[in-house]
Protein backbone atom coordinates (compact mmCIF):
# COMPACT_ATOMS: atom_id res chain seq x y z
CA UNK A 1 0.00 0.00 0.00
CA UNK A 2 3.00 2.29 0.27
CA UNK A 3 2.99 3.21 -3.47
CA UNK A 4 -0.69 4.14 -3.17
CA UNK A 5 -0.10 6.26 -0.09
CA UNK A 6 2.89 7.97 -1.75
CA UNK A 7 0.70 8.75 -4.78
CA UNK A 8 -1.95 10.26 -2.47
CA UNK A 9 0.68 12.47 -0.81
CA UNK A 10 2.13 13.53 -4.18
CA UNK A 11 -1.29 14.64 -5.42
CA UNK A 12 -2.00 16.44 -2.14
CA UNK A 13 1.30 18.29 -2.41
CA UNK A 14 0.82 19.29 -6.05
CA UNK A 15 1.71 23.02 -6.18
CA UNK A 16 -1.37 23.83 -8.26
CA UNK A 17 -3.58 23.44 -5.17
CA UNK A 18 -1.59 26.14 -3.42
CA UNK A 19 -0.88 28.39 -6.38
CA UNK A 20 -4.08 28.35 -8.45
CA UNK A 21 -6.42 27.02 -5.77
CA UNK A 22 -5.05 29.34 -3.09
CA UNK A 23 -5.04 26.58 -0.47
CA UNK A 24 -2.77 27.92 2.29
CA UNK A 25 0.75 26.54 1.77
CA UNK A 26 1.11 25.74 5.45
CA UNK A 27 1.31 22.60 7.54
CA UNK A 28 -2.47 22.76 8.04
CA UNK A 29 -3.13 23.47 4.36
CA UNK A 30 -1.00 20.53 3.26
CA UNK A 31 -2.68 18.28 5.80
CA UNK A 32 -6.07 19.40 4.49
CA UNK A 33 -5.15 18.52 0.91
CA UNK A 34 -3.54 15.17 1.72
CA UNK A 35 -6.49 14.22 3.94
CA UNK A 36 -8.92 15.24 1.21
CA UNK A 37 -7.18 13.19 -1.49
CA UNK A 38 -6.92 10.26 0.92
CA UNK A 39 -10.63 10.56 1.74
CA UNK A 40 -11.51 10.40 -1.96
CA UNK A 41 -9.28 7.37 -2.47
CA UNK A 42 -10.73 5.64 0.60
CA UNK A 43 -14.25 6.28 -0.69
CA UNK A 44 -13.27 4.60 -3.96
CA UNK A 45 -11.44 1.70 -2.30
CA UNK A 46 -14.41 0.96 -0.04
CA UNK A 47 -16.44 0.32 -3.20
CA UNK A 48 -14.41 -2.87 -3.56
CA UNK A 49 -16.35 -4.28 -0.60
CA UNK A 50 -14.93 -7.09 1.50
CA UNK A 51 -12.12 -7.68 -1.01
CA UNK A 52 -10.56 -4.28 -0.34
CA UNK A 53 -11.42 -3.83 3.34
CA UNK A 54 -7.91 -4.82 4.48
CA UNK A 55 -6.36 -2.53 1.86
CA UNK A 56 -8.41 0.38 3.16
CA UNK A 57 -7.30 -0.32 6.73
CA UNK A 58 -3.63 -0.55 5.69
CA UNK A 59 -3.88 2.74 3.81
CA UNK A 60 -5.35 4.41 6.89
CA UNK A 61 -2.55 2.93 9.02
CA UNK A 62 0.06 4.43 6.69
CA UNK A 63 -1.62 7.80 7.08
CA UNK A 64 -1.53 7.45 10.86
CA UNK A 65 2.14 6.47 10.85
CA UNK A 66 3.02 9.37 8.54
CA UNK A 67 1.11 11.90 10.62
CA UNK A 68 2.62 10.51 13.83
CA UNK A 69 6.12 10.98 12.42
CA UNK A 70 5.36 14.49 11.19
CA UNK A 71 3.89 15.54 14.53
CA UNK A 72 6.94 14.23 16.36
CA UNK A 73 9.29 16.04 13.95
CA UNK A 74 7.50 19.26 14.83
CA UNK A 75 8.47 18.67 18.46
CA UNK A 76 5.18 17.47 19.87
CA UNK A 77 5.67 15.42 23.02
CA UNK A 78 4.52 11.83 23.47
CA UNK A 79 1.64 12.77 25.74
CA UNK A 80 0.00 14.91 23.06
CA UNK A 81 0.71 12.83 19.94
CA UNK A 82 -2.13 10.37 20.53
CA UNK A 83 -4.68 13.14 20.99
CA UNK A 84 -3.52 14.92 17.83
CA UNK A 85 -3.65 11.68 15.83
CA UNK A 86 -7.14 11.02 17.15
CA UNK A 87 -8.24 14.48 16.05
CA UNK A 88 -6.66 13.97 12.62
CA UNK A 89 -8.49 10.66 12.17
CA UNK A 90 -11.73 12.36 13.16
CA UNK A 91 -11.01 15.03 10.56
CA UNK A 92 -10.37 12.36 7.93
CA UNK A 93 -13.63 10.63 8.84
CA UNK A 94 -15.48 13.93 8.58
CA UNK A 95 -14.06 14.51 5.12
CA UNK A 96 -15.07 11.04 4.00
CA UNK A 97 -18.62 11.73 5.15
CA UNK A 98 -18.79 15.23 3.66
CA UNK A 99 -17.39 14.28 0.26
CA UNK A 100 -19.36 11.04 0.04
CA UNK A 101 -22.56 12.97 0.73
CA UNK A 102 -21.70 15.68 -1.82
CA UNK A 103 -20.99 13.13 -4.54
CA UNK A 104 -23.99 10.94 -3.68
CA UNK A 105 -26.35 13.93 -3.80
CA UNK A 106 -24.66 15.47 -6.82
CA UNK A 107 -24.49 18.83 -5.08
CA UNK A 108 -22.77 20.55 -2.21
CA UNK A 109 -19.20 19.95 -3.34
CA UNK A 110 -18.22 23.62 -3.15
CA UNK A 111 -19.63 23.82 0.37
CA UNK A 112 -17.72 20.67 1.39
CA UNK A 113 -14.53 22.17 -0.05
CA UNK A 114 -15.09 25.47 1.74
CA UNK A 115 -15.68 23.77 5.07
CA UNK A 116 -13.09 20.98 4.85
CA UNK A 117 -10.20 22.57 2.97
CA UNK A 118 -10.57 26.27 3.60
CA UNK A 119 -12.03 25.76 7.09
CA UNK A 120 -15.04 27.87 6.19
CA UNK A 121 -13.10 30.86 4.88
CA UNK A 122 -12.05 30.41 1.24
CA UNK A 123 -9.84 33.24 -0.04
CA UNK A 124 -12.23 33.82 -2.96
CA UNK A 125 -15.20 32.16 -4.66
CA UNK A 126 -12.93 31.48 -7.65
CA UNK A 127 -10.38 29.63 -5.51
CA UNK A 128 -13.11 27.56 -3.89
CA UNK A 129 -14.65 26.76 -7.30
CA UNK A 130 -11.22 25.84 -8.73
CA UNK A 131 -10.47 23.38 -5.92
CA UNK A 132 -13.99 21.92 -6.03
CA UNK A 133 -13.82 21.41 -9.80
CA UNK A 134 -10.43 19.73 -9.56
CA UNK A 135 -11.63 17.45 -6.76
CA UNK A 136 -14.72 16.61 -8.81
CA UNK A 137 -12.57 15.64 -11.81
CA UNK A 138 -10.31 13.54 -9.60
CA UNK A 139 -13.30 11.75 -8.09
CA UNK A 140 -14.74 11.04 -11.55
CA UNK A 141 -11.41 9.75 -12.83
CA UNK A 142 -11.05 7.50 -9.78
CA UNK A 143 -14.48 6.02 -10.48
CA UNK A 144 -13.29 4.98 -13.95
CA UNK A 145 -9.97 3.55 -12.79
CA UNK A 146 -9.85 -0.20 -12.16
CA UNK A 147 -9.27 -1.22 -8.57
CA UNK A 148 -6.00 -3.13 -9.20
CA UNK A 149 -4.51 0.01 -10.76
CA UNK A 150 -5.64 2.14 -7.82
CA UNK A 151 -4.28 -0.28 -5.25
CA UNK A 152 -0.92 -0.34 -7.04
CA UNK A 153 -0.70 3.46 -6.71
CA UNK A 154 -1.65 4.31 -10.29
CA UNK A 155 -3.89 7.26 -9.53
CA UNK A 156 -5.27 9.74 -12.03
CA UNK A 157 -3.90 13.24 -11.89
CA UNK A 158 -6.15 15.60 -10.01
Amino acid sequence: MRPLYEAVVAIGRDPIWYRDGQVPDTIDGRFDMIATILALVLIRVEQGGAETRADSALLAELFIADMDGNIRQLGTGDLVVGKRIGKMMGTLGGRIGAFRAAFDMGEGLEEAVSRNIFRGAPPSPDANAFVAARIGRFHAALAERLMPAILSGDLPRA
